[in-house]
């Protein structure tokens, strides 16, 4: 008997999902076993790489998988929990009589890598019966790999490098439009699903009592594909008139939750909904009528996306300082954990920077104007601390974390990449109703709720709530440096020399 091992990673879903089609779909599969492993331990409701919102939305979109899978195709997700090689060596011994291909879908994530190598070399190349077979484009539209390793491959710097790439490789870029491949149940019944034991064997309810309560964003295919239909393909102007740079930063009015944005990159970076789908969808609504285009776009943000894999796929060191010839090697300041902390818990005495974090604590999301407020300000901006602090933070506890455009965005962000905007520009952390930061200030009603020590302060102060007197600042039972933090710089003054610590640093570099 032939069997495939479907190892369900980073693209979780039932739909258009290439490594579990060509299973369903080859005549030469007898048996599938889909599997799941969580290979860290759970502790205090998170893991070593993943803080409590990202590893509850990862709990919700497996779970969700193995619902679908059971629901559509009639098999049965197995999850497991342990070192990823040791999981798989124990079910080696109930697959000896079976001819076994191993399917996992490619990544440039160096962790991954790792474990594939890991896998070929331990398990695949040892067990006779087992055989390896990578799918390349599970995550993203372009064939990383090949793209990367042509002839004519230079490392893209701008949205024209990408707008070109494109066309080269697809056609006229206005009418592209991909092929999807959903599983066929009706091929699907000819093969069984299949039942192994194992010591890593673990049930869900086993690990829900371990995790946080759900958040506002639930994870999982179904809502991907729910929040595809209300967000995307129901909204055909907002589609045609998506200006990403334009949207507000601070989420929809009357609901400090919900981003102005389509609020789906959390079910793009889990493979919960398939870059392919979006990309059509967001073609067949735009080919009716005039509509924006890259960068602004949502297909602009889309190659944005593809473009931080390439990179991270081309750039040695990547995700480093050092040896990264995307970075330039700017001397930050020495770490300050206090200044880290404020950050990272909110405490900043900036309330615009303060709700941001304060959001990304309690949902795990934040709009990508607040992550470019929050980034500014903890290096060029403010605190002059090195991108990686807030890299590693972001990593850890956004649900939409990606390696590739985690860094990608950080080195940008940060001043340091070639593709970055000019380190010159700073983004005031205490905006007007003018800022490029799209914030809304007249109700002021994201600050008002994500840092609710300031609620009853008057517009006019909130974003700068200690230059309040302190009659006001009583009425609105809020006395700054007691209840609320002072600042814990000033931003002027930081602001400026930083600007020429930056400066001095880059003419060192020449």
């Amino acid at each position: 008997m032939q069997v495939a091992v479907v190892w369900f990673r980073n693209s979780l879903r039932v739909h258009d999902n290439p490594v579990l089609s060509w299973a369903c779909e080859s005549e030469n599969i007898d048996s599938i076993l889909p599997i799941y492993i969580f290979d860290e331990e759970i502790h205090q409701r998170s893991t070593p790489s993943m803080g409590e919102h990202r590893l509850r939305f990862q709990f919700d979109c497996v779970e969700n998988l193995h619902q679908n899978l059971r629901d559509k195709l009639d098999l049965d997700l197995h999850i497991f929990s342990g070192d990823c090689l040791e999981v798989l060596q124990s079910i080696t011994g109930q697959l000896k009589d079976d001819d076994v291909i191993f399917l996992e879908e490619y990544s440039t994530n160096p962790r991954d890598k790792k474990q594939s190598e890991l896998i070929e070399r331990n398990l695949i190349d040892v067990n006779q019966n087992w055989s390896g077979k990578s799918f390349p484009s599970s995550q993203t539209i372009l064939d990383i790999e090949a793209v990367v390793n042509s002839s004519g491959y230079r490392t893209p710097k701008s949205m024209k490098d990408m707008v070109r790439l494109f066309k080269t490789e697809f056609g006229d870029f206005d009418n592209i439009v991909f092929k999807t491949n959903d599983p066929n149940p009706s091929s699907n019944r000819l093969k069984d699903g299949m039942f192994v034991s194992s010591e890593y064997l673990v049930s869900l309810d086993k690990i829900r009592p371990l995790l946080c309560a759900p958040g506002y964003f639930c994870g999982g295919e179904s809502e991907a594909l729910t929040r595809f239909e209300r967000k995307v393909v129901s909204q055909r102007d907002f589609v045609k008139n998506f200006n990403k740079p334009k949207s507000i930063s601070t989420n929809v009015q009357g609901n400090p939750m919900e981003p102005s944005t389509t609020g789906l990159s959390p079910y793009i970076s889990t493979g919960c909904l398939s870059i392919r789908r979006l990309w059509n969808s967001c073609s067949e609504i735009q080919q009716s009528s005039e509509h924006t285009v890259p960068p602004v776009s949502i297909h602009g943000q889309i190659l944005f996306r593809e473009m931080f894999y390439l990179l991270s796929r081309s750039v040695e060191n990547w995700d480093q300082e050092s040896g990264n010839s995307q970075c330039k090697e700017i001397e930050w300041g020495e770490l300050d954990h206090a200044l880290l902390d404020s950050w990272d818990s909110g405490q900043t005495g900036f309330p615009l920077i303060d709700a941001m974090m304060r959001q990304l604590n309690t949902t795990g999301w934040m709009h990508h104007l607040g992550r470019h407020a929050v980034s500014c300000f903890l290096t060029r901006g403010q605190l002059w601390q090195n991108w990686t602090h807030g890299r590693d933070v972001f990593e850890r506890k956004l649900i939409d974390s990606d390696w590739a455009l985690n860094n990608g965005n950080w080195l940008w962000l940060a001043g340091v990449a070639p593709f970055s905007m000019p380190y010159y520009r700073i983004y005031n952390p205490c905006p007007d109703s003018k800022s490029s930061l799209n914030v809304e200030t007249k109700d002021a009603e994201f600050i008002r709720h994500w840092v609710p020590e300031l609620s009853k302060f008057p517009s006019k102060y909130i974003f700068e709530p200690h230059l309040a007197p302190l009659h006001i600042q009583e009425s609105a039972g809020c006395i700054i440096g007691t209840d609320y933090p002072n600042p814990i710089v000033d931003r002027k003054e930081t602001r400026k020399k930083n600007l020429e610590s930056f400066k001095q640093s880059l003419a060192k570099l020449r």
